[in-house]
């Protein structure tokens, strides 16, 4: 525990503060901006931030705060009480406050803010009559209750939303605003009787005890389930807790001369330079970001509030230039006065983030490193993604706000809770989420979901913002559809969509169609291209892809790969004629029969490969020998072995013969890999010769080629030894025949720990490394990669590991073994033949930035992933090479 001088509250206000901008650590992000803009000149009401240290401590010391935070709290509301020129609890003019949550990073699941904090019965009066506006007081309370007891004491909000829509229907009025002060008055006598029957005892009257209540609450969202699944989710740790800010009241819902905002200073959808956000006359702040009424755009506020429309334009520009990054601001209009409530950096999209990122290196504010290292590169998955087909004849019947781009198809699911248990029981299905809202409480059911879509909001609601973070399509304040979650179902006019029927969504500009509709995928160029070169300019480490057509391989290089990295043969062996001779292959009595049936397999190999070196012309291929166990290619069900003995002309009791002669307890761990061509010599024997013929044919039309023959699942160097002296014999008599050469290297990947710790022997036979990091995980852990889903949760959840392995590579374990296999190889690489040993990485890992990182710091060559995680290693690789990465993650 700290001594009762460490300083735990720091006041702002005042045009002075306390704290500054780069406190985020102990003041939270919104507590160091609070203090930032109060210095620098910005209308900032004044307040106080309890630190992040206290959360820590709070939990430390068994949920009690420590002793010299009540004092410091007095103190610091007495300063807000000489600027406010107001008291807190004073009967006839009283100073109220919001409580507000805010740790280092901005995310979902923490405690809402409360507002109006301070009113009572007895002060609800004096306010009424100091502003001669009985409404106003009123409304203050009624949203006092509602957000005191759903956000501090646990009673569902919807209990208090019931009653206001039951009042409205008796009043026969539609909004809020309609409602007298004499309705509202009544509200909140129905809103107390809400929160005495779910609390368990009356409204606090005291205002220091509503204070130090809604304080608590804070400290408790920390560890609520909402706050602990968003930092699991993205993989937030390090945090000491949130802190805590406390502000004067200022009002947005005192009349039409009165208002309230949520902007951002650049477009976070496309990063253009415009002002955008949402605003409403006569409400206040949450009103916005909630989403229970659609709210107007920001361009419209200058016909409004003309003067205030112009001070906002001044702030955005004052901003932009002290932070040098887009921010994400929330106001409020007190009788024409503005007032800034917050600033923090703004959540975009990924084709935001470089524009964004573009365009203030060519303004100016920062320079090409900064730029690379603001953009996240897993944001860049928002550029790839898929677009609906112009093509497409499908109309929209609904157009909603556009929050996120990209298209999303997927059947209807009504609920986050019905979304994870959809997601359980059928998890390769496409969700939709379809709320009239969402909140905090969703995040589980949003993160499963292709694409999200809301009836209400505007797009700085919950539904946009955590969309955009996590790069899905969303579209908002699609008021045209009406839930009725009873029924499951939607009605959008007269079209009824059940639960599990296809919808699709348009991110990018707010329509919604019925049905599945096609999609394409998008173009790169322009910004994206800019900053890809100047990652390439900085980058070290090399991209190449992992592909195993023509297709893939032509895609992967326009998304910039300098080469293959993996190319799996197995996967040219599964559709038309060529499972037939696969099969016939597997099935064959003897080498001659193999041979017969190999023989039929190489044109298809050569073709194969032919089209593989033609794309990427000039540019290292590396092939993988075929490598899963034969008994993947036959049937295992009755009907399925039936069919390949019609097929084959042979009894169907021979094939079920060869499928239980091929069955093993554990296949990952039997005849596969380099294993296969050592019993079966003439499967590898024609597996070198169709890539050798096929880089002698590419060759001759003029083209380069750099075969790589690599030979997986290596646990002993004598294995390597003897399929590199078999493969140097087939290129001979290639060679001969042809009366041309190709070079050509010869490797092996290293998945096997025992690879990895002989890497000094393997390194005298192969040519080059390939860390196949998903099979060099799978045996390191003895978990099965197709059978973690059952624990892996749990896992993570209870921090035995921080993240799947799977999904990011586990550096204490894997890593050591990836980084002593480096050393040991090119140390005796480079004693023995005086040569440099090319080491890479070809498990999915290639493309996790963190992962990539890693790969940078053991010194590797190059780093492989699918074609469309090829932008995201080359920037992480670019990240890597620039050193600490200062993006809001």
């Amino acid at each position: 525990m700290s001594t009762s001088k460490s300083k735990y509250v720091y006041s702002f206000g005042g045009g002075k503060a306390e704290g500054r901008s780069d406190m985020k650590e102990l003041l939270g992000g919104k507590g160091a901006n609070l203090a930032e803009m109060s210095s620098i000149g910005i209308p900032v009401p004044p307040g106080f931030t309890i630190t992040t240290e206290v959360c820590h401590e709070y939990y430390e010391g068994g949920k009690k705060l420590p002793e010299a935070v009540k004092p410091q709290v007095e103190e610091a509301l007495l300063h807000v009480e000489k600027i406010a020129g107001k008291k807190f609890g004073d009967p006839k003019d009283p100073l109220l406050v919001s409580v507000r949550s805010g740790a280092a990073l901005s995310m979902p699941g923490m405690m809402n803010t409360i507002l109006n904090l301070g009113l009572n019965d007895e002060s609800v009066e004096g306010l009424a009559a100091k502003t001669d506006n009985p409404r106003f007081a009123y409304d203050g309370y009624r949203r006092l209750i509602d957000m005191f007891g759903s956000t501090a004491m646990g009673v569902d909000h919807e209990h208090f939303e019931h009653e206001l829509t039951a009042l409205k229907k008796e009043k026969n009025v539609k909004l809020d605003t309609d409602l007298s002060a004499a309705d509202l008055k009544e509200l909140v006598k129905r809103y107390k009787a809400v929160y005495s029957k779910h609390v368990g005892e009356g409204f606090p009257q005291d205002p220091k005890d509503q204070l130090w209540k809604a304080i608590m609450a804070v400290f408790n969202s920390w560890m609520g389930n909402k706050a602990v699944q968003y930092r699991r989710i993205e993989r937030i740790t390090g945090l000491k807790g949130t802190a805590v800010n406390v502000q004067a009241m200022v009002f947005g819902n005192t009349g039409g001369d009165s208002g309230t905002g949520v902007a951002f200073t650049r477009d976070p959808n496309t990063g253009e330079d415009v002002f955008y956000g949402d605003y409403l006359i006569n409400a206040q702040g949450e009103d916005v970001v909630a989403g229970i009424r659609t709210p107007e755009p920001i361009s419209k506020l200058h016909e409004e509030m003309p003067k205030v429309y112009g001070q906002l334009m001044d702030i955005r520009k004052k901003l932009e230039t002290h932070y040098k990054e887009m921010q994400d601001i929330e106001f409020t209009v007190e009788k024409g006065t503005l007032y800034m409530l917050q600033t923090r950096t703004g959540k975009r999209t990924g084709s935001s983030a470089v524009r964004i990122a573009v365009e203030m290196v060519k303004e100016g504010l920062i320079d090409e490193k900064t730029a690379l290292k603001r953009v996240n590169p897993d944001s860049l998955n928002h550029l790839l993604l898929p677009q609906l087909d112009p093509k497409s004849k499908v109309k929209a019947v609904a157009t909603g706000i556009a929050a996120s781009p990209g298209a999303a198809c997927g059947k209807v699911i009504l609920s986050a809770d019905a979304a994870v248990a959809h997601h359980e029981a059928h998890p390769n299905d496409a969700i939709l989420l379809v709320r009239k809202e969402t909140s905090p409480e969703d995040v589980a059911g949003m993160h499963l979901a292709k694409g999200i879509l809301t009836a209400t909001g505007g797009k700085a609601s919950h539904a946009a913002v955590v969309a955009r973070g996590w790069g899905k399509p969303c579209v908002v304040g699609c008021d045209a559809i009406h839930i009725d979650e009873k029924k499951g179902q939607i009605t959008i006019g007269d079209q009824v969509v059940k639960v599990g029927d296809y919808l699709t969504i348009n991110g990018t500009n707010g329509d919604v169609m019925v049905g599945q509709v096609p999609t394409v995928d998008p173009s790169i160029s322009g910004h994206f291209a800019e900053l890809m070169g100047w990652a390439d300019k900085t980058r070290t480490l090399k991209v190449r892809t992992n592909a195993d057509a023509p297709a893939d391989a032509k895609k992967a290089r326009e998304f910039g790969a300098e080469g293959i990295g993996l190319c799996r043969t197995e996967h040219m062996f599964f559709e038309g004629q060529r499972i037939v001779d696969m099969r016939k292959m597997i099935l064959a009595d003897d080498t001659a029969g193999r041979e017969k049936a190999l023989s039929a397999l190489e044109p298809y190999q050569r073709e194969d490969f032919v089209g593989i070196f033609e794309a990427m012309d000039g540019l290292p291929v590396t092939i993988r020998l075929l490598d899963p166990p034969l008994h993947e290619f036959l049937p295992h069900d009755e009907a399925g072995q039936s069919e390949v003995a019609k097929q084959l002309g042979i009894p169907v009791e021979k094939v079920k013969r060869r499928v239980e002669q091929l069955h093993e307890a554990n296949p990952m761990l039997g005849l596969r890999g380099c294993r296969l061509p050592i019993k079966f010599p003439e499967i590898g024997d024609m597996q070198v010769r169709a890539i050798l013929e096929a880089a002698i044919e590419v060759k001759k039309k003029g083209k380069s080629v750099l075969p790589e023959i690599m030979i997986p699942l290596v646990g002993t160097v004598e294995e390597l030894a003897i399929l590199k002296k078999r493969a140097l014999a087939v290129a001979e008599q290639v060679f001969k025949k042809h009366g041309t050469k190709v070079e050509f290297l010869i490797g092996t990947m290293i998945e096997i720990p025992r690879a990895a710790l002989t890497a000094d022997q393997i390194a005298e036979e192969a040519e080059f490394f390939s860390f196949g990091t998903n099979d060099l995980t799978q045996l390191t852990f003895g978990f099965s990669r197709d059978d973690i889903g059952s624990f892996m949760p749990a896992y993570v959840d209870q921090k035995i590991l921080p993240v799947d392995p799977f999904q990011t590579l586990d550096q204490k374990g894997v890593g050591q073994l990836v980084e002593v296999g480096t050393q040991r190889g090119r140390k005796a690489r480079k004693e023995k033949h005086d040569q440099h040993l090319k080491v890479g990485i070809c498990g999915e890992h290639g493309g996790d930035p963190e992962s990539v990182v890693f790969c940078h710091k053991v010194g590797m060559d190059y780093v492989s992933c699918s074609p469309f995680r090829v932008p995201i290693a080359r920037l992480a690789a670019a990240q890597a090479a620039l050193g600490n990465v200062s993006r809001d993650k």
